[in-house]
């Protein structure tokens, strides 16, 4: 099983449990999970994204080696970001970046952002976005952050077919306003996991509304439960070969390792 949305380190709004990444990378080998795709949640706030990125390749290699992978975060409103990006791919050998444009500040339509996608096709990285990491509605009164809008993406999508992009923490967009990201939907290399897809039926919605083949395990642990993540592939009453998919092959086949 591979997990594709962890974090390590602290959130920072309140403590939770495994925010330890030693307890983290336990917890998820006990549950059956054999790779981990690990940001930090330190990106959200810090200014310092290049401490940040060293501090989680160092925290995957110390705690979880071959076990958790990192994807470190590039913030294209930062000066110098392609240096970050060069370092996440070159110094730190990581698959992917993990971005959070809501937190960061800038629109995914923006200019600085299809640099950076256009750079990462280039390097053959992977792309993460985060689209929310919390609920509007249980977010701190003085740091509310609604989530990203993703529709603006449909317009640049097309010009980088090779690019490796993966949704995360998409429910708002695919169950409430699915006709704005119909283009993306639809597109071959744009892949969604499942952690805040909600509703009874809702992973069976999300693998007809998209691809089955481009929908991936992700638990948003341990801001979330795993558990919660499990039940609903459990659930879902999917062939053998179809939940296997889900829970691995498909996050391989997106790193071009299937």
């Amino acid at each position: 099983m591979i997990d594709t949305n962890v974090h390590l380190f602290q959130w920072p709004f309140r403590r939770l449990a495994a925010d330890d990444p030693a307890e983290l990378a336990k917890r998820l080998q006990e549950r059956g999970v054999t790779e981990a795709w690990a940001g930090s949640f330190e990106a959200l706030l810090c200014r310092d994204v290049s401490g940040v990125n060293a501090r989680l390749a160092d925290g995957c290699r110390r705690y979880g080696e071959n076990f958790l992978v990192p994807f470190g975060c590039v913030n294209p409103n930062m000066p110098d970001w392609e240096e970050d990006l060069r370092r996440c791919h070159e110094e730190y050998g990581m698959p992917g970046i993990r971005v959070y444009p809501n937190y960061h500040g800038y629109s995914v339509g923006s200019a600085g952002f299809a640099q950076l996608l256009s750079l990462a096709e280039r390097t053959g990285m992977a792309v993460q976005i985060a689209l929310s990491m919390e609920d509007i509605r249980t977010q701190f009164p003085l740091m509310v952050v609604p989530p990203t809008d993703p529709a603006p993406l449909a317009e640049s999508i097309a010009k980088y077919p090779r690019l490796k992009l993966m949704m995360l923490n998409a429910g708002y967009w695919t169950d409430e306003r699915r006709t704005e990201i119909d283009p993306l939907r639809k597109a071959r290399n744009v892949y969604f996991d499942i952690a805040m897809n909600e509703g009874i039926g809702g992973l069976v919605r999300l693998r007809k509304a998209t691809a089955p083949e481009r929908v991936v395990f992700g638990s948003h642990h341990p801001f979330f439960y795993f558990e919660s993540a499990l039940l609903k592939v459990r659930s879902a009453g999917l062939p053998h070969d179809e939940e296997a998919a889900l829970l691995e092959e498909n996050a391989r086949a997106f790193l071009g390792r299937g």
